[in-house]
C-alpha cells in the first residue's frame, strides 16, 4: 500500500488513524535520535532519511544523483515497516538489536534483511528504536556502504 504524496506532511496526512499517533511517534523518534548530517525527504514513496548529496556527492549507486538512503519508513496494508539499511549492512548491529528486541517488548521480532515490521502500533519498542537510530553517523554509513561497493566489484 503506498501513500501517494508530494511531501512528508502529506504523507503523515495520508496515514490511516489507527496507526498516525504511532507513525508519527516514529518519525519524531527517528529524527530526534539521528546523528547530524542525516536529511528528511521523501525517498521510493515513504519517508526517508539518508545522506544529503552535499555530503556524499556520489549519492546511491542504484538511483545516480539521489541521496544516499538509510532509513525509510512506511505505512503498508498491515503494518508499519521501519528499513533500517545499517542494520542491513552491519552484522554487529544487526545482532546487537536482535539481541535486544527482547528487552524492549513481549512480541516476536517480525523482521526481513532491512525491515522491520510492526503489526501493533502501541506496541513499537520506541526507546530501543532511538537507541538503533543514534548508533550510526552519516560517515560510518558512508564507510560501511563503500565498503560493500567495492565488495561487489
Amino acid at each position: 500500500m503506498q501513500i501517494p504524496t508530494n511531501s512528508v506532511e502529506e504523507y503523515l496526512s495520508n496515514v490511516p488513524d489507527e496507526r498516525k499517533i504511532a507513525f508519527q511517534k516514529l518519525v519524531e523518534t527517528i529524527s530526534e535520535n539521528l546523528p547530524k548530517g542525516f536529511q528528511t525527504n521523501l525517498s521510493y514513496g515513504m519517508i526517508g532519511w539518508s545522506v544529503p548529496l552535499e555530503t556524499f556527492p556520489a549519492g546511491y549507486h542504484c538511483s545516480p544523483g539521489t541521496p544516499l538512503p538509510f532509513i525509510n519508513l512506511a505505512s503498508q496494508k498491515n503494518f508499519i515497516a521501519l528499513y533500517h539499511m545499517g542494520i542491513y549492512a552491519n552484522d554487529e548491529l544487526l545482532n546487537w538489536f536482535v539481541e535486544e528486541y527482547p528487552k524492549h517488548s513481549n512480541r516476536k521480532l517480525d523482521m526481513g534483511k532491512s525491515c522491520i515490521r510492526f503489526k501493533k502500533p502501541d506496541e513499537i519498542p520506541f526507546d530501543l528504536i532511538a537507541e538503533l537510530c543514534k548508533k550510526m553517523s552519516p560517515k560510518d554509513w558512508i564507510s560501511i556502504y563503500e565498503k560493500m561497493l567495492n565488495r561487489e566489484k
